[in-house]
């Protein structure tokens, strides 16, 4: 069996009923929920009396074992709804009755196994023996469908592969993944943190925390310009009514912020800034001369995610957006997506994201705005600007948002996990409810293209796929601190002083730490914070001119004199290279 997502589902689903199977025989008073596959495994909700923790698991796998070891075929019958209604309702299954209650067709599917039937759709394995590589994980609150004015479940999550071997791989990818996690590692390096006075998914960045992103701001705001860009400022709250124009409050108002009164009038926290770039754009008119208008913003959005959801940096709500908007003509969409591709690749390659792969979501099959002939010449212009970028892509056929096709990147990090990030988006749909257009050749109003896109995403997100991507050992153009002065007594502190200032002088981001502890103290506790550059001093340092180098990751010491040191060190950072770049001297 393929060790892809797709050939997975039947396994994992399978090992799901085998889960519920084995709780109900040690849990006999449980009732059943949902147990679907996911991309990382399985889980199955239990209403329960028992309260289960993770110390229950490893009981609750003994009685899989035992009965994956049995042989059981997996069976369907088709049963009329009538009798499937009965059956749950001998059982006090009310969950399985509530599903039920939503199906209008006359007859369902239930799978077998051994002793356990459910209601299923499909698909399994052939029989339990194929399932014999699976843990369960941990144990979580699920709110019945996702309401929080439904009743709280217990979760419980496992995982399962088809061999032995690529189990063990992810279990290890798994115990990697808790080291590198940006919730512990923002707190030991004190990036950020989250405050309950404050709420949750509401991100407060510490200094440390703040460099990092300021110089990725920096970073950007720079490719942008050189490229044309011209950024924009805008309100945090809008009038209700701009939302109504754009549609937002029609299809997206379960993750907008409840309305306040301003006057006697309805305001929202803004969830997404592509209405104030339009009505930027509108407020003078356009010629075809004019295009492509390029706007951009390191923009703060709201949005209202349930607190069930919320994880640290990646799930938030509020966020920052690299947002920028394009305002151009078909005929400009393939040189404008080009240069997009450049960008992201540019980002992503001085962020340390090499491993990276391209989706085209092409029109679905649902209602969309726009005609077929707009669809085919969008969806051709991404594939061109593709193709023409050298890039290797997927076709994700009918995954297109009804206002037009797009481009998503997923990078693996360095533990082999993928993470979406920049994505390119066509709209055809906000010109046309905004009325955005450009006077055309023949001075005729013509309603312009947009394209929504985003190099990281969001500051927020992209900060926790960097913090774990390099275990915060971050690359020392984006290091909070990139050298850290240690002096080995205190009657070289003024020597110590002296290379710090220059450093500083460099432009630089650089530390001193001249306490009167023993230099071995101060050096564990520089790399424990991950450093890239330990410039210890001492008097053969202060005679010299030099300073006793290490880089992060080493053990040994170089010595070099300060000049060159500081002429390395601005060259790695100006040209954002991943990886040190500094030269040694023995």
């Amino acid at each position: 069996m393929s060790n892809n997502s797709e050939a997975l589902i039947p396994l994992r689903h399978s090992c799901a009923h085998v889960l519920a199977q084995a709780v109900l025989k040690l849990f006999p008073q449980t009732r059943l929920a949902i147990g679907p596959a996911i991309d990382t495994g399985f889980y199955y909700d239990f209403d329960s009396e028992h309260h289960f923790t993770v110390e229950d698991l490893p009981l609750i796998e003994e009685e899989m074992g035992k009965i994956v070891e049995k042989n059981h075929q997996f069976r369907c019958t088709v049963v009329s709804k009538e009798e499937a209604v009965a059956y749950f309702q001998k059982k006090n299954e009310r969950f399985k009755l509530e599903i039920l209650q939503g199906i209008a067709a006359p007859t369902v599917t239930f799978y077998h196994h051994d002793t356990f039937q459910d209601l299923c759709r499909g698909n399994h394995v052939d029989n339990t023996e194929q399932i014999r590589h699976f843990k369960l994980l941990s144990v979580a609150g699920a709110y019945w469908r996702g309401s929080e004015k439904n009743p709280m479940l217990q979760r419980i999550y496992g995982t399962a592969f088809p061999t032995k071997e690529a189990l063990d791989a992810y279990l290890i990818q798994l115990e990697e993944a808790k080291k590198r996690d940006h919730r512990k590692i923002g707190k030991a390096l004190d990036l950020f943190s989250i405050h309950g006075e404050v709420g949750a998914g509401l991100i407060h960045w510490h200094p440390k925390g703040a460099t990092i992103r300021h110089q990725l701001e920096v970073f950007i705001r720079e490719l942008l310009e050189k490229r044309g860009y011209q950024f924009v400022c805008t309100p945090h709250v809008a009038s209700e009514r701009l939302y109504q124009i754009s549609g937002h409050l029609e299809n997206y108002a379960e993750l907008m912020y409840a309305p306040m009164e301003i006057e006697g009038n309805p305001y929202r926290i803004k969830p997404m800034n592509c209405p104030n770039h339009i009505l930027i754009y509108k407020s003078s008119i356009k010629s075809y001369r004019d295009l492509p208008v390029k706007m951009a913003e390191f923009g703060t959005v709201y949005r209202y995610e349930r607190s069930g959801v919320l994880g640290g940096l990646l799930r938030v709500r509020g966020f920052t957006q690299d947002d920028a908007h394009i305002f151009c003509r078909m005929e400009q969409l393939t040189s404008e997506i080009k240069e997009i591709l450049e960008l992201i690749q540019i980002v992503l390659d001085a962020c340390g994201f090499s491993d990276r792969r391209f989706f085209l979501s092409t029109r679905p099959q649902t209602s969309t705005v726009g005609d077929a002939q707009t669809w085919d010449a969008a969806e051709s212009s991404l594939k061109n600007a593709l193709e023409s970028c050298g890039l290797k892509f997927s076709v994700d056929a009918g995954a297109g948002a009804f206002y037009g096709p797009k481009i998503d990147t997923v990078v693996k990090d360095a533990i082999g996990r993928d993470w979406q990030l920049s994505t390119v988006q066509l709209d055809f749909n906000l010109p046309k409810r905004f009325d955005a257009t450009f006077r055309n050749e023949s001075g005729k109003p013509e309603h312009v293209v947009m394209i929504h896109r985003a190099l990281l995403g969001s500051f927020e997100r992209f900060m926790a796929n960097l913090i774990e991507h390099f275990a915060g050992a971050f690359p020392t153009w984006l290091s909070p601190v990139q050298a850290e002065v240690l002096t080995i007594a205190d009657s070289h502190v003024e020597y110590g002083r002296t290379v710090l200032k220059a450093l500083r002088d460099a432009g630089l981001r650089a530390a001193g730490d001249f306490r009167p502890d023993t230099i071995g103290l101060k050096v564990r506790d520089a790399a424990a914070q991950k450093c890239p550059y330990l410039l210890t001093v001492g008097a053969r340092e202060a005679a010299a001119g030099t300073v006793s180098l290490r880089r992060r990751g080493d053990k040994t010491n170089h010595s070099i004199d300060l000049e060159s040191l500081i002429e390395g060190l601005k060259q790695e950072v100006s040209g954002r290279r991943p990886a040190p770049g500094v030269p040694q001297e023995s």
